[in-house]
C-alpha cells in the first residue's frame, strides 16, 4: 500500500488545497492531511476546528484520513508508514523553498519522497492568508473556500455587528 503525506496548516482550507488533495487521492492508496501545529506561528483557527473544516470538504473520499501532527514531518511520515510527501505548488516562487524542504527531508529521512503537484490554474493567485484577509474585511470568499466551511470562517474572521475596517 503506497501512502503519502499532503502536509500543511491548512489556515483555512481553500479550494486550491482541497484540488490538491483530491488528485492526491487518486494516486495514492492512502493519503494522510497532516495538519501542522506550529507553536511559533499564530493561526487563525485551532488545530481541532482546521481538522474538522478539512473533514468536512473532504470527508467524501474514502482513502484519506485528516490528522495534525507537530514535529517533524518526516517522523510523522514513518510513524504512519507513509513514504511520500504531496506538495502543492501555485507558482515558480513556491518550488524554491519546497524544494529546499525536499532535499532537507531527503537527507533527514532517504525513504521519504517529494512529490510536487502543480495547482490548477484557476487556483494559482489562491492561498489561506488572502481567503482570512479578504474574510476579515467582510468580502466574497465564496470562490474560494467550499461552501460547507464558509460561514465558519466568515463567522470566526469577521464577527457580526462589526464594521468593516474596524478591526
Amino acid at each position: 500500500m503506497k501512502i503519502a503525506v499532503y502536509p500543511g496548516s491548512f489556515d483555512p482550507v481553500t479550494l486550491g488545497h482541497l484540488d490538491v488533495i483530491k488528485r492526491a487521492a487518486t494516486i495514492f492508496d492512502k493519503l494522510i492531511v497532516g495538519v501542522l501545529v506550529n507553536s511559533a506561528k499564530t493561526s487563525a483557527f485551532s488545530p481541532n476546528e482546521r481538522v474538522d473544516m478539512l473533514r468536512r470538504v473532504a470527508g467524501e473520499l474514502e482513502n484519506v484520513e485528516i490528522r495534525h501532527f507537530n514535529g517533524l514531518l518526516v517522523d510523522f511520515c514513518r510513524e504512519n508508514g507513509a513514504s511520500v510527501i504531496v506538495k502543492g505548488l501555485r507558482a515558480v516562487s513556491d518550488f524554491e523553498y519546497e524544494f529546499q524542504m525536499a532535499l532537507t527531508n531527503r537527507k533527514i529521512a532517504n525513504d521519504v519522497d517529494t512529490v510536487f503537484l502543480t495547482t490548477t490554474p484557476e487556483y494559482m493567485y489562491l492561498s489561506s492568508s488572502i481567503v482570512r484577509e479578504v474574510a476579515r474585511y467582510g468580502g466574497d470568499i465564496s470562490d474560494f473556500v467550499s461552501s460547507e466551511i464558509e460561514d465558519e470562517i466568515k463567522s470566526k474572521l469577521f464577527p457580526r455587528g462589526e464594521k468593516a475596517g474596524e478591526m
